[in-house]
């Protein structure tokens, strides 16, 4: 695709699970660099250098010439969705992304806690959830609408005296004084299925924390009193008395803040490899030993749709799970959603999937590109590419000065 005509601008691109959204960046990059679509913008950007000082030159880290990008707004590595991006001149308008709602999906799975607040994470401690309903949990969800105070997760890229959180995290070290709440604001927030045990594929971490671990972590985490011994693997009914049990303190994937804008992406090292959860595809068996009713006396008295569920995911005594939508304003964090709901219906609680399907104007399904289209031929990606960046341009031109 010929053109003259610097192409610059924002769009959104639909982040696939189990990379980061630095690596998106990267490989999108990639596709621009040897693109004709990008080579004015390039010629521009080698003529523009060329008038730089000695100094400015130097103080350059990277002497590549190489298209702008940045993300407004990142994603975990197990999160999927809407993830904005800037090209060029395009990055000055990022910040505006960061302040803005967000819409999330997210399914939370309750009986137990981990260091990260999701699947990703140790597990720390579990915790009964045979009593858990459907009422119980659409009941708590009021507690969370509207304008809430809520601690964001240790692990998270929020510093403290110069550094990030997760930094104190992964040195086993405690943070300088306890996190503190911050105000947001829960716009909507709807409970969009009900999950009963074993009609699921969601399962807890098998990898626990060690009591180094959790030690350290008393000191810094917060969880509730409905708690039994992370090596106990057996559900009850009732809640026990309460030991206050800790969360620990390695994090088992890359940290992603959700509210940090990069602006203008530079190398960096070469792509990490994170292995796909297989928690999330329902490839995993259920770990714990908590079966405790035998499949085929369960079938005989269930109809056909259930029994179907039930040959796929054998065991009705696991833990339930739910799914949520949400609308939230900047720097509300979905894990520590997750994590506080377990214990509002007296139980404990991960987050095992999150999707982003809006930020600001771009919303997935309607006007988000591919991932997977922006790695393939220039031919493929470039004229939808042109077209959302059009459009984007179009909205700033009409919005007041």
């Amino acid at each position: 695709m010929s053109t003259t005509k610097i192409v610059e601008g924002v769009f959104a691109v639909n982040k696939p699970k189990s990379i980061s959204s630095a690596q998106v960046l990267r490989d999108i990059q990639q596709s621009f660099n040897r693109s004709t679509l990008f080579a004015p913008w390039l010629e521009a950007e080698k003529a523009r250098r060329l008038q730089e000082s000695k100094n400015q030159r130097q103080r350059r880290r990277d002497k590549r010439i190489q298209v702008k990008l940045g993300h407004g707004g990142t994603l975990d590595p197990m999160a999927t969705g809407v993830l904005i991006v800037g090209v060029g001149k395009g990055t000055k308008r990022l910040q505006d992304f960061l302040t803005c709602t967000k819409t999330y999906e997210a399914t939370v799975l309750f009986g137990a806690a981990t260091d990260t607040y999701d699947v990703l994470g140790k597990t720390l401690s579990k915790a009964p959830y045979a009593h858990l309903t459907r009422e119980d949990v659409e009941s708590a969800l009021t507690k969370f609408r509207g304008s809430i105070k809520q601690r964001p997760p240790v692990y998270s890229a929020l510093r403290m005296d110069g550094k990030r959180l997760y930094e104190y995290a992964r040195e086993g070290k405690e943070v300088p004084r306890e996190i503190q709440e911050r105000p947001v604001t829960t716009e909507s927030l709807e409970l969009r299925e009900w999950l009963p045990g074993g009609s699921h594929p969601y399962t807890w971490p098998s990898d626990e924390a060690d009591k180094e671990e959790k030690s350290v972590a008393q000191k810094v985490l917060h969880l509730g009193a409905a708690t039994e011994d992370a090596n106990n693997d057996l559900p009850r009914s009732n809640n026990p008395s309460g030991q206050k049990i800790p969360q620990g303190t390695k994090r088992q994937r890359d940290i992603e803040d959700e509210d940090d804008a990069e602006i203008g992406i530079t190398p960096v090292p070469k792509r990490q490899e994170i292995t796909p959860t297989p928690i999330m595809s329902g490839a995993s068996q259920e770990s714990g030993g908590l079966d405790t009713m035998t499949a085929p006396a369960a079938r005989r008295r269930i109809p056909t749709e259930a029994q179907t569920i039930l040959e796929k995911f054998p065991s009705v005594d696991k833990p339930p799970a739910a799914k949520l939508s949400m609308t939230v304003t900047s720097g509300f964090y979905v894990r520590s959603l997750c994590h506080d709901l377990g214990q509002e219906v007296g139980s404990l609680a991960i987050m095992s999937e999150l999707t982003r399907t809006r930020q600001a104007g771009f919303e997935k399904g309607r006007n988000v590109l591919e991932y997977e289209d922006l790695c393939k031929a220039e031919d493929i990606w470039a004229p939808l590419l042109v077209q959302v960046l059009q459009n984007w341009q179009d909205k700033m031109d009409n919005e007041p000065q």
